[in-house]
């Protein structure tokens, strides 16, 4: 199923399954308000009963059997809403509005029981109420039954179940009319996902979704695809800018290359021997070529890990600090400059030991490359009080504008005083996709100033977070 298809069942589904909840926990509710009622009027009944019963067995114990055979016919004349029954030991009538014991064999001294009543309502109508009572046997074996009719309280059952069946109406039509309300709202929020879906199938990068700015869930989602989709251009617009950088900066060693091959073939026919020389210098394009491609990959690579350090392991920041300074010494003073290193130890970091390696001898090689003979490259390698590790190089060499310096970091850029230095534009490129993929930042400012004459110098510093331990 396409996604655009799957964006527009969704609101008509959601409705469902909104309906479907809301009207099972309405029914819930209400089933639980019939039950505790009709809960309720049962033991109301039955306290009702029993008092009923304190009295009438209080009568007994003072008086004896005759008067409380006066006092339940005294209660069976006034039309009361109980029942009454009184028999001998031998469960024989002697008094009362019932004739026989609806218990056939009694267990115990005391029995409850619910039993329709025959009786006759006050327009002459014949009723079968049920009747909620119990049978007790008297202190002389004597069995005394008490019940109250529960007309009335199946009378109110009957107005709460009517109540509840309205009510549960009323809820089911709130509950549609609910539910069309989020599926409405729900389906306009999915129409402008499935509008910026359908744009971006057919290759609008540009198209983005509208944020309303409610704080809901629907605009974390725009505003997370927003952000996907920012980064989806920007990475779309690097793939094409590199391409073209590529092909731009290719060009002239590509025609280098060719026209140090057509010297080599016409002296080799010619039969001259500096054909080999014109070789060797094709040679040269050729190794530079394969260095660009090299670092791109690299970069590709390190953009592919998306935020994850290829092969971490934890080693000693300050090892590969010493390594980097005893590599370039001698480069430097073959330059005429003055290199020097300050590096602390004990500086645990966890990542990927040959990518940040080649990312310290970028910004090492770039200082000596662009710094004048007679100037000065210092290493650094510490712990900065935010308990980070800091490699910084400093030059002083003719630095970096600063409106430029954020810019440099970008894919075969070179500044207009770098053009006549031999390099591809790649080497800060691939220093800020180690640090991203190490989450950490590089970090560009000015040099030590003024020094011997020269300019004002660079200072490129890469901090890495510390390894735990």
């Amino acid at each position: 199923m396409k996604l655009p298809s799957l964006l527009r069942r969704t609101p008509f589904r959601l409705t469902l399954l909104f309906l479907a909840l809301f009207a099972a926990a309405a029914s819930a509710i209400l089933a639980y308000v019939y039950f505790a009622s009709a809960d309720e009027a049962r033991t109301k009944a039955e306290r009702d009963v029993q008092a009923e019963v304190e009295v009438l067995t209080g009568i007994y114990q003072a008086r004896g059997i005759d008067a409380l055979n006066r006092a339940l016919i005294d209660r069976t004349l006034r039309d009361s809403a109980f029942v009454y029954l009184l028999m001998n030991p031998d469960e024989s009538w002697v008094t009362g509005s019932l004739t026989v014991s609806p218990i056939e064999k009694m267990e115990g001294d005391r029995q409850w029981i619910t039993f329709p009543f025959t009786d006759t309502d006050a327009e002459g109508r014949v009723t079968r109420p049920q009747v909620r009572g119990v049978q007790q046997r008297l202190s002389g074996g004597e069995m005394l039954l008490v019940g109250q009719s529960m007309s009335d309280t199946e009378a109110y059952l009957a107005r709460l179940t009517q109540a509840l069946w309205t009510a549960m109406g009323i809820v089911l039509l709130l509950g549609v009319a609910g539910g069309l309300l989020v599926s409405r709202n729900l389906e306009k929020a999915m129409g402008r996902l499935n509008k910026v879906v359908t744009a971006v199938q057919e290759g609008d990068l540009k198209t983005r979704v509208p944020v309303r700015n409610s704080g809901d869930e629907l605009d974390e989602l725009g505003a997370g695809l927003n952000t996907m989709l920012d980064r989806l251009e920007g990475s779309m617009a690097s793939i094409r800018h590199a391409g073209d950088a590529i092909a731009h900066d290719l060009r002239s060693p590509l025609t280098r290359m060719r026209a140090k091959l057509e010297v080599a073939l016409m002296d080799a026919e010619a039969g001259k021997i500096d054909g080999v020389d014109a070789v060797q210098l094709a040679l040269d394009e050729a190794d530079s070529l394969l260095k660009t491609f090299n670092t791109v990959l690299a970069i590709a690579r390190l953009q592919a890990a998306a935020g994850r350090t290829p092969d971490p392991k934890v080693f000693d920041a300050a090892d590969l600090a010493a390594d980097m300074a005893e590599l370039y010494e001698p480069a430097s003073e073959d330059k005429g400059l003055e290199f020097s290193a300050e590096i602390e130890r004990g500086l645990l970091v966890e990542g990927n030991q040959p990518f940040l390696a080649q990312a310290l001898a970028n910004i090492i090689d770039n200082a000596i490359k662009y710094t004048p003979k007679g100037g000065a490259v210092m290493l650094r390698a510490r712990r900065r009080s935010s308990g980070e590790v800091e490699y910084s190089v400093t030059d002083t060499g003719p630095g970096v504008p600063e409106g430029d310096r954020e810019r440099v970091i970008e894919r075969f850029v070179r500044l207009d005083n770098s053009r006549t230095e031999a390099g591809s534009g790649l080497g800060l490129s691939l220093v800020g996709a180690v640090m991203e993929a190490h989450g950490g930042r590089i970090i560009l400012d000015e040099g030590p100033g003024a020094y011997g004459g020269f300019g004002p110098g660079l200072r490129v510093a890469l901090v890495l977070p510390a390894a735990n331990g």
